[in-house]
């Protein structure tokens, strides 16, 4: 295909780099198999941990050297990526539509959120303000400045295979660190690509060795991330499960994360909604990317009064999805990532009927030559109350749960009673009702919506959650400061040295 020559991603099959340099290494050798067609992309050579050392160790010298760059110079590095990522758009977001499954309009949204991440990051690089503050002293100022932490770990997630890098990676970079980046073993090529498209930037630019790194591999290399003090930060995104894995890691060596994991995202359908705006969030939200976002609409908590109405509509809608190959315009929904998120997704279908659950549009596994990869299914909607156990799980599949509800603080209970908190969402056309899931009172999640989905977050604000989903903030608004290190100063510019809170002690 071209656009795999494009992006010149098949030059090698070595999975590991110090940005300007790809190392060679004895691990164990993955391949990249298109869950579109089932046919085999490509294979790169996981990390082994001699090449796992040397890119530690040309991170930590390039950091000596990167964080003394101003950070003007440095966004302005960053604004060369974007302009670097906006040229080859259409052909790295072709790679993440064919290597993850998502739809070819997503792909290119995600490599759009990237060039977008570029241009707010180019802005905050003159923007990383501190305060200046009243010393009770006199003749004394105090003020605060932050300071870049060292090497950033990144850890990915195959469902956005490219963009959750780039907030990471262009914050860091603004604020002095240097990044190690270990994608997801199900889309190596994806961050193959991003690496070969951005090294030419930082070799024009004369950026040392070691800001921009690659490991590639499975769970062992984010094991050696978590517990290498070197890394200063480890921002990890996955699942709930992988988290509380890496947060302990990190924890035990009093190392900084950010995590963005699991989420089980709910809107709430007033009796007071317009139900065809609701019809189409709740549809993208649940069978967009197939389910496989973080976002993702898992429940539908509906009021008693529109719950049959807006069930009829939900059913008639599902039945138009096209389901097909995602690099095809008119198909809405493309494949899971593999045959494991199938057995995944099967599995959960079962434990629902087993608990009670009616299901309106049964779930199964799609075949015919379109679907050969054994990779897509059909996307299913389930009659259940909260509590059961399945429902309060995530499960990365397009299984959508309905609830009625009789009022709205019955609603706002249900949707905040599951482990995760990540994104929320109410369709209502009363302003009391918005207020109201918008108060202290309301949501309990990271992200509260009003007349939008629980998908589609912007990268000005911060982007992250609560709970189970980690507590980690990642992209837009004041997210910048987790990259960074808060100093607090005071200089004495009197000719006395009086102490704090009026303490005498004469020698």
């Amino acid at each position: 295909m071209q656009f795999l020559s494009d992006l010149t991603i098949q030059q090698n099959n070595k999975g590991t780099s110090t940005g300007l340099t790809w190392i060679s290494s004895t691990g164990a050798e993955i391949i990249s198999h298109s869950p579109v067609d089932g046919k085999i992309i490509g294979s790169v050579v996981s990390t082994d941990q001699t090449a796992y050392q040397t890119v530690v160790n040309t991170a930590s010298q390039a950091f000596l050297e990167w964080r003394m760059w101003p950070a003007p110079k440095r966004g302005e590095v960053v604004r060369q990526v974007g302009e670097a990522i906006r040229r080859h758009k259409e052909a790295l977001g072709r790679l993440v539509s064919y290597e993850m499954g998502k739809s070819l309009q997503e792909g290119l949204g995600e490599v759009q959120e990237m060039i977008d991440i570029c241009d707010f990051a180019v802005g905050l690089s003159r923007q990383l303000y501190g305060l200046t503050m009243h010393s009770e002293r006199p003749k004394h100022r105090m003020y605060e400045q932050w300071h870049p932490l060292g090497i950033v770990g990144i850890i990915s997630a195959f469902n956005f295979p490219v963009a959750v890098w780039s907030w990471n990676a262009a914050l860091a970079w603004v604020c002095g660190n240097v990044c190690i980046w270990k994608p997801s073993e199900k889309t190596p090529l994806c961050a193959i690509a991003v690496q070969h498209i951005i090294s030419e930037v930082l070799q024009k630019n004369s950026v040392p060795e070691g800001v921009s790194c690659l490991v590639q591999g499975e769970r062992q290399i984010g094991e050696w991330l978590s517990h290498d003090k070197n890394i200063a930060l480890v921002s990890a995104t996955g699942s709930t499960r992988m988290g509380k894995a890496v947060g302990t890691a990190v924890a035990e060596r009093m190392g900084k994360s950010i995590l963005e994991l699991g989420g089980n995202n709910a809107i709430i359908i007033s009796q007071h909604a317009d139900l065809d705006m609701a019809l189409i969030g709740a549809l993208f939200g649940a069978a967009g990317t197939a389910g496989q976002r973080c976002t993702t609409t898992r429940r539908l908590i509906i009021h008693e009064k529109v719950y049959d109405t807006f069930k009829q509509k939900l059913v008639k809608a599902y039945h138009q999805l096209k389901i097909g190959n995602p690099l095809h315009a008119g198909n809405h929904v493309g494949p899971l990532i593999d045959k494991d998120a199938v057995s995944t997704y099967l599995r959960a279908i079962e434990q629902c009927k087993q608990q009670g659950g009616n299901f309106l549009i049964e779930g199964n596994v799609l075949q015919g030559d379109e679907y050969a990869s054994g990779c897509y299914v059909q996307p299913c909607i389930a009659e259940v109350t909260n509590e059961l156990q399945i429902v309060q799980h995530e499960t990365f599949a397009p299984i959508l749960y309905i609830i009625k509800y009789t009022n709205l603080e019955e609603a706002i209970a249900m949707q905040n009673n599951v482990p995760q908190g990540l994104s929320s969402s109410i369709f209502t056309l009363n302003m009391r009702e918005a207020e109201t899931f918008l108060s202290h009172a309301g949501s309990d999640c990271g992200i509260a919506n009003v007349n939008i989905g629980t998908s589609g977050a912007e990268i000005g604000g911060a982007f992250g959650g609560e709970k189970e989903t980690g507590g980690g903030r990642e992209s837009g608004s004041d997210a910048w400061k987790a990259y960074m290190r808060r100093q607090t100063n005071t200089i004495n510019w009197s000719d006395q040295l009086p102490l704090a809170q009026g303490i005498q002690f004469n020698i």
